[in-house]
């Protein structure tokens, strides 16, 4: 049972476009999914390498979750060094306890590692149809990112295009780009300008509770 001040757990990890979501008819009807857990699928950002766990953003969600008394917990799954491919692997088991929503948090690590954007393409499709396959009706929230200039201009108009395209078709919510404001600036990132430090995690938070936030207010308005 969730307490009333919630928690956050590190794993080793109504609004008319609801109808539109595979598998939401029986939400509609005025049924729950069974769990009040938002899973995020992620890797060292949702892990919150290199700053306290307290500090990284889905620690930072959860305290949201609280002030706003929704009764929702936030469990971050994070995994250093994961790629899209490797949550396709995961995230059946992460998913073992179900959720209301999942937000899949990945294709960083693919990007730095020149992985080609179909290959991230499909293995995001694939997280999601498992995602489905296994709650259908978890919601899906995907977490949008981008590539530096300096991968190749064709590569990164290709790769920040992945995102969009796969959540529009595969029905699920877009936060449009993670790293939105925190992407390329020092004073947000530790050294390696890579990850973020506790400034840069906050923002995070930010980018993802504007999408997460009307999600979880229509989700506890149903029965």
């Amino acid at each position: 049972m969730i307490t009333r001040r919630g928690f956050f757990r590190e794993m080793g990890g109504a609004l008319p476009w609801l109808a539109s979501l595979p598998g939401w008819s029986g939400a509609l009807a005025g049924e729950l999914p069974l769990s009040r857990r938002v899973v995020i699928l992620g890797d060292s950002l949702t892990a919150g390498f290199g700053v306290q766990r307290s500090e990284a953003y889905p620690a930072l969600l959860q305290r949201k979750v609280e002030e706003a008394g929704l009764p929702f917990e936030v469990v971050g799954a994070g995994l250093s060094g994961d790629t899209t491919a490797g949550g396709l692997r995961r995230v059946a088991w992460v998913l073992q306890a179900g959720a209301a929503v999942c937000v899949v948090a990945l294709g960083g690590n693919d990007g730095l590692r020149g992985v080609p954007s179909s290959e991230t393409e499909a293995n995001l499709r694939g997280i999601i149809r498992l995602i489905r396959a296994k709650s259908p009706r978890t919601a899906v929230v995907l977490a949008g990112m981008r590539m530096p200039a300096n991968v190749g201009a064709a590569y990164a108009e290709s790769f920040a295009a992945v995102f969009p395209k796969v959540a529009k078709e595969e029905g699920a919510l877009l936060v449009p780009f993670l790293l939105e404001g925190v992407g390329g600036i020092p004073e947000l990132n530790q050294p390696d300008l890579i990850h973020p430090n506790a400034k840069g995690q906050a923002l995070l938070a930010e980018n993802v509770w504007r999408i997460l936030r009307p999600l979880l207010e229509d989700l506890r308005r149903r029965p």
